[in-house]
């Protein structure tokens, strides 16, 4: 997932300023807004001026906020009336590098004219931070300087001018590459722009070179194999450069008319919309943070807690050519290159529609300057023409009845490009109290080049399919890991599976038959998880269905309320080997959901060090504690996995494909909170001439 050092990258840096501290809509922030400008420039110059730290250069890698402890920013989002909501520190977590060590600071910077380190520690064990864009563009610039990387460019016939590289992490493959000597090394491969903006389909397949990024240095290179390189036509996917222009299908033009204005409102980082409330926010790792999202429940006249904190914790990316070339391609897009950093402006009316709102974010460069990213995050009505709930009686005599209700949701969207992929992130939120959650995959297949120009030519396994001549797109898996924090009414919950078992009609009442001609029918089995041992489940096993209760909280009839885990396609488990290196490090990525007790650390599935580490200190080793997650505060990891196979349909970029899951209603309400909804208003509105000739 490169950063190609070809092109110039352009970081807005910030200097926080009296006015935009000023500006803020609150005298102070919400406990779990993200970082601002100011407090993150508070940050590095508490880091800067700190003894812990004397080392230079001095590098930060990762900022984000340390969030106040959960029983504090519950006390916080959900004082009463009478009450007042408290003021709470405001933390940051620093990961910098500094004389070959990864520093961890804990700074204060609840006044931002006076922040202060807390406390220090250096990592000892495996694994390292993840990448800063700097130090990418300054590996990348290494190549043309190297002189066998330019004999290589030059004994292919290319122009180095037009060749370009970027950074791939290393993983981690046990003692095979002591040669490195644990250092904090990268690899990287190259390109052939030319004229296209599609150099990911033009690969310099053979050469890979291996740097120090401390050093900033070339310590390995190899030149193996030297296929030729594919051809520049009809990679570029431009809307200048299509020819000919645009004779493909086209839908008509639509719009989004609201004559009311927007169905939801925005205040600061918190978003309140129908009956739901929830915070917004931002990290460079993770990108888009959901916290404290509360359902309205019209019928008991209160707001019932569903959701304490939510993200995407890891997306690996593992492919399935075990060539020189290729076998390290395993990443780790979270942790390695980052979701947030890698945001880019949403594109009003395409990426989001014309009633969008949006939000900003903020990290921190190298240096520990803060970079806005404008427009990274957007927030909308979704009108899609789908029905929330209807039926058609037609039994009454003389009579029919038809009574249907509209579904409209409320969309929190970003999308990350990490090197060559395009991923949409979408938390959909629904009035009947349902959390949808999407990824959309787009952009470039990562190719391999290769001498093929027909598919009947190949005789073995190519480690994907031929999308073009002397173009492999080689196959790979996509495991999106969410972490969700579930408060379901409060934070004693419990983790129930249901098993859908089949059952013979043995025609004797006492074992739950009947005396009738009917043979067989299925009954559901009832099992509460004691333990985190309990709490792994493969979804693509025996019929179940997941369910998060809160046993102290039942409806007026007796059931637990609870919300339920509906897979949506997109259901793939990885299929490496254990003992392979990168399901090591991934071992996770076996089962679909993990169930773990509430650990304010336990936030990214391959642990907090991605960047080579070694499944040490990742969810599944967390896991083997086997601790207690019956009646308390428990978290559902829920890995969305698709393994794709790519075709020539994904070539030069590739339409979208999607997975999904849901967090549903599971005896939660009394009854359908839809049941009191308003029709739908029929025809245009007066303000709308949308329908006009």
């Amino acid at each position: 997932m490169p950063l190609l050092a070809l092109l110039p990258l352009v970081l807005v840096t910030l200097s926080a300023t009296s006015d935009e501290v000023a500006a803020s809509p609150h005298a102070h922030p919400h406990p779990l807004d993200p970082l601002s400008a100011a407090e993150l420039t508070a940050v590095r110059a508490a880091v800067l001026a700190s003894p812990f730290v004397p080392s230079r250069p001095l590098t930060f890698h990762y900022v984000g906020l340390d969030e106040p402890d959960k029983p504090d920013v519950l006390s916080y989002a959900y004082a009463t009336a009478s009450s007042h909501s408290p003021i709470l520190p405001r933390f940051a977590l620093v990961i910098a590098r500094a004389g070959g060590q990864s520093h961890e600071l804990r700074v204060d910077v609840t006044h931002v004219s006076t922040p202060s380190v807390l406390s220090h520690s250096i990592h000892g064990g495996a694994g390292f931070p993840m990448f800063t864009v700097e130090e990418q563009i300054a590996a990348g610039a290494l190549a043309p300087m190297y002189p066998p990387f330019v004999e290589s460019v030059r004994r292919r016939g290319l122009n180095i001018s037009e060749v370009g590289c970027g950074v791939f992490s290393k993983g981690w493959f046990g003692s095979s590459e002591k040669r490195w000597g644990g250092a904090r090394v990268a690899k990287m491969q190259c390109f052939v722009a030319g004229e296209t903006a599609n150099f990911y389909a033009r690969p310099l397949e053979g050469v890979t070179l291996v740097v120090d990024l401390e050093r900033m240095t070339i310590v390995g290179y190899t030149d193996r194999i030297a296929p030729p390189v594919p051809k520049e036509e009809g990679t570029d996917y431009r809307a200048e450069k299509i020819a000919p222009l645009f004779t493909g299908p086209a839908a008509a033009p639509g719009v989004v008319v609201q004559p009311e204005g927007r169905g939801f409102h925005m205040d600061g980082h918190v978003v309140r919309w129908a009956n739901w409330e929830f915070h917004v926010g931002f990290d460079m790792r993770a990108g888009t943070v959901i916290s404290l999202a509360s359902v309205h429940d019209a019928d008991a006249g209160q707001r019932r807690r569903v959701l304490y904190r939510g993200f995407v914790s890891e997306v690996f990316v593992p492919y399935m050519d075990p060539e020189e070339e290729w076998y390290f391609h395993t990443f780790m897009d979270a942790g390695e290159f980052g979701l947030g950093t890698s945001a880019f402006p949403l594109q009003p009316g395409s990426d989001c529609p014309a009633n969008a709102a949006y939000m900003d974010g903020y990290y921190v460069n190298q240096d520990g300057k803060p970079v806005k990213a404008l427009n990274v995050i957007c927030v909308f009505e979704r009108y899609a023409g789908d029905v929330a709930w209807r039926h058609t009686q037609a039994g009454l005599p003389g009579e029919l009845i038809t009574e249907v209700r509209q579904d409209v949701t409320l969309v929190v969207r970003m999308v990350a490009t990490v090197g060559n992929y395009d991923y949409t992130f979408d938390w959909e939120f629904k009035t009947v109290g349902t959390i949808k959650l999407v990824v959309s995959l787009s952009g470039i297949l990562e190719m391999k080049a290769t001498s093929y120009m027909h598919a009947d030519q190949i005789t073995e396994d190519a480690h994907g399919t031929l999308v073009a001549e002397n173009t492999v797109g080689v196959y790979h898996d996509h495991f999106v890991t969410y972490h969700l924090d579930l408060d379901v009414d409060g934070t004693k919950n419990s983790f129930v599976k249901n098993t859908v078992t089949p059952m013979r009609n043995t025609g004797d009442p006492s074992t739950g038959g009947a005396d009738t001609p009917r043979r067989s029918y299925w009954t559901v089995r009832r099992e509460v998880a004691e333990t985190e041992a309990d709490g792994q489940v493969g979804i693509n096993g025996a019929p179940v269905d997941l369910l998060f209760v809160n046993p102290s909280k039942r409806t007026k009839i007796g059931n637990e309320a609870g919300y339920r885990l509906v897979p949506s396609g997109a259901t793939a488990a990885s299929l490496l080997a254990d003992d392979d290196y990168p399901q090591r490090r991934a071992s996770y990525t076996k089962k679909q959901v993990w169930v773990t007790p509430y650990n304010k650390s336990e936030k990214w599935a391959p642990g907090l060090y991605a960047d080579q580490s070694t499944g040490d200190d990742n969810l599944a080793a967390w896991s083997k504690k086997n601790r207690g997650i019956k009646d308390k505060d428990i978290v559902l990891w829920y890995t969305l996995g698709l393994h794709h196979v790519p075709c020539q349909e994904d070539f030069p970029v590739m339409p979208t494909l999607s997975g999904a899951f849901e967090m549903r209603p599971f005896n939660f309400f009394e009854r359908n909170p839809l049941i009191r909804t308003r029709p739908s208003r029929q025809g245009h509105s007066p303000n709308c001439s949308c329908g006009a000739r």
